[in-house]
This record gives C-alpha cells, sequence and structure tokens, in this order.
C-alpha cells in the first residue's frame, strides 16, 4: 500500500477516535437542575445564532433602504424636469395654442402646403404624448420606490425589534446559568458538561437532526403518489373526498423511502404527531400538528411544537429554522389537481384529511 494512502487512513481514523471521545457526553446522567441548566446553555447557543442571522438580516434591509432611498432622490430630481415640461405640454392645450396651430393647417392653400403643416402638427402632438406618458411612467416608478422604501423601513424596525427581544433573552438565560452552575456542588464538573453537551450539538447534532428533517422533506414529496397506491386510503362522498393515513402505513412508506427511518417511529395521537427514536449517540423526539394553509396556495403545512435532543428542548428559533429551511408540507393538489384541502385532524392511530372538489 502507498505511503501516503496509509498516512490517510492513519489520519482519518485518528480524527474519528478523537470525535468520538470529545462530542459524546461521558458524564453521568444529569440531575433535574442540571438538566435545566444543559438545557439553557443549549438554547442560548441556537439564540445566539439567530441573533447573528438577524443582524445580517438587519444589515441587508438597512443596505436595501439606503439603496432605495438613493435611488428615489435621483428620480425626484428626474421628476423636477419632467413635471415641468409636462408643464409646458399642458399649458399649451391650456392656452389653445395647439388649436391655433391646428387652424394654420386647416388654413392651408395648397395640398402640398397642407400635408407638410399636418405632419408638422402630428409630429408635435406625438411628442406632446411622449412627454406625458414619460412624466406619468416616471411618477409611476417613483411612487412603487416611495413605497418600497417605507416597506423596508418597516421591515427593519420589525427586525430591530426581534433583535432586542431576543438580546434581552439571552441575557436572561446567561443569568440563569450562571447562577445555577454557581449553586452546584461541582461548578467545574458542569461547566465542563455544559460545553461538551454544546460541541456535541454543534458538531453532530445539528447535522444529524438537519439530515433527517431533509429525509423527511424528501420522503414528503412521494407521499401523494403512496396514497394513490393504498386501497381504501381516499374515500369519496358527493364533493368531499377524506383521505385515511394509518400509523402503520405511514411508518412503512417512511422506512421504504430512507433507511434513516428504520430507528424511529411516528406515532398520530389526538391532535399531535409525534416522532421518537434513537440513533447511535442521538436521541431525537419531536411533536407537531398540520394546519390546513391558503397563502401562498392550498396546502397542509407541517408545525414543529417540541423539538428534545438527547432529553434537551431547543428553542423556538431552532423549531422556526426547521420549519423554514424544511417543507413537510402536503399538497394537495400534487394528489388531485381540482381539489382543495378543507380540514386535517390527527386522531389515535390516523392521520385524516378532507378535501373539497375545486374546479376554480
Amino acid at each position: 500500500m502507498n505511503t501516503r494512502i496509509k498516512i490517510a487512513i492513519c489520519t482519518l481514523l485518528t480524527l474519528m477516535v478523537m470525535l468520538t471521545s470529545i462530542y459524546v457526553p461521558t458524564f453521568a446522567a444529569p440531575s433535574p437542575e442540571e438538566n435545566q441548566i444543559l438545557q439553557d446553555s443549549l438554547s442560548i447557543v441556537e439564540i445566539d445564532h439567530e441573533i447573528e442571522r438577524i443582524s445580517q438580516e438587519q444589515q441587508t434591509l438597512l443596505q436595501r433602504q439606503q439603496e432605495l432611498r438613493s435611488s428615489l432622490a435621483d428620480q425626484q430630481e428626474q421628476m423636477n424636469l419632467q413635471r415641468k415640461r409636462a408643464g409646458v405640454v399642458l399649458r399649451s392645450y391650456y392656452m389653445g395654442e395647439r388649436d391655433k396651430l391646428l387652424s394654420v393647417v386647416l388654413g392651408a392653400k395648397s395640398i402640398k402646403q397642407l400635408l407638410s403643416l399636418y405632419d408638422y402638427y402630428l409630429l408635435l402632438i406625438s411628442h406632446d404624448q411622449d412627454v406625458l406618458q414619460e412624466y406619468e411612467s416616471n411618477y409611476q416608478f417613483m411612487r412603487k420606490t416611495e413605497q418600497q422604501v417605507a416597506q423596508a423601513t418597516v421591515e427593519l424596525e420589525t427586525v430591530k425589534t426581534n433583535l432586542l427581544a431576543q438580546r434581552q433573552r439571552i441575557l436572561l438565560l446567561q443569568s440563569r446559568v450562571n447562577d445555577g452552575v454557581n449553586a452546584s456542588e461541582n461548578p467545574e464538573t458542569l461547566r465542563k458538561l455544559i460545553g461538551e453537551m454544546t460541541a456535541y450539538w454543534e458538531n453532530v447534532g445539528v447535522y444529524e437532526v438537519n439530515k433527517h428533517f431533509k429525509a423527511l422533506a424528501q420522503a414528503m414529496q412521494d407521499l401523494p403518489q403512496f396514497i394513490q397506491q393504498q386501497q381504501g386510503a381516499m374515500v369519496t362522498n358527493g364533493k368531499m373526498i377524506t383521505i385515511s393515513i394509518r400509523e402503520e402505513e405511514f411508518n412503512r412508506f417512511l422506512k421504504s423511502e430512507s433507511e434513516l427511518f428504520n430507528h424511529f417511529n411516528f406515532s398520530f395521537v389526538q391532535d399531535r404527531i409525534v416522532v421518537e427514536g434513537q440513533q447511535g449517540t442521538m436521541k431525537l423526539r419531536v411533536e407537531g400538528h398540520y394546519t390546513v394553509e391558503n397563502e401562498p396556495k392550498n396546502s397542509i403545512l407541517f408545525h414543529v411544537d417540541r423539538l428534545v435532543f438527547n432529553g434537551l428542548e431547543l428553542p423556538d428559533t431552532t423549531r422556526n429554522k426547521l420549519e423554514k429551511d424544511f417543507d413537510l408540507g402536503f399538497y394537495p393538489q400534487q394528489l388531485i389537481s381540482y381539489v382543495k384541502a378543507t380540514e386535517v385532524h390527527a386522531l389515535k392511530g390516523i392521520l385524516e384529511v378532507k378535501l373539497e372538489l375545486s374546479f376554480k
């Protein structure tokens, strides 16, 4: 075997051992108080990422606002010139100057003179129309830019408010963590555990959770086809169609889509969907629910209500990001083009969707 290949393999094995030893928690199960401190610490990490994202969004909006205002200033300067030109045209009509010109045309003494004067008259009228049309077009464009500036300003204020709220939230959590650590019987051990759990989440947990949500999003694209293949899954009653997805069928479908789901189980309980499982050192529990949405189009969207990683519940910022990054929705019109969803219910062991025929 080539010496370089041997060195590469040894290096890779060493890194794998290091990752395993560094990122997998090795302490005994924490007490409820310590577990709360660990959960708060993980929330701080995640909210800190959200603050970073919001700060970047703020900078983007600020730059956009500045560009729009600069563009608006240029447009207003051009509008002043256009307004003067349009004023001259309108004044000429108001004063009857174009009527006098028409009289001259009509008073031509020869056909040749008439045609020449008429061509000139049409050219002048056409120029007048171009001036007025250009003024109207520029005015509408300027109004649109003004609206964009106003919208960017509102969005920027919303982002600023959100940023301040998240910063306040992280300060309160940090204070609670500090108090908890200081009150602990073994602060240094607890700090080490916090560092280890945080490193494990950022280096392994985030990747694994994203991988599973991505696989689930991809599987949901094939759900309409799966439903069509299930005998008795769709029942029609007049203009209403009821889809019933049984828990065991849904689990079988997901396992056929990806081996990742061999270690997880999806449960339909009253008004909730629960996902729970373990793969290696990662334990994951997700609770959520479906809602019918009509904007931007009719769909059944999944909302993450709880996300628990290795016994630690992650904050709403993490849940919201997962919802934004991965589409776990179901789109009825991929199943039947002329229907729309009206209701969705999670019952014990069954997910029920009601569709209505719609030819609009």
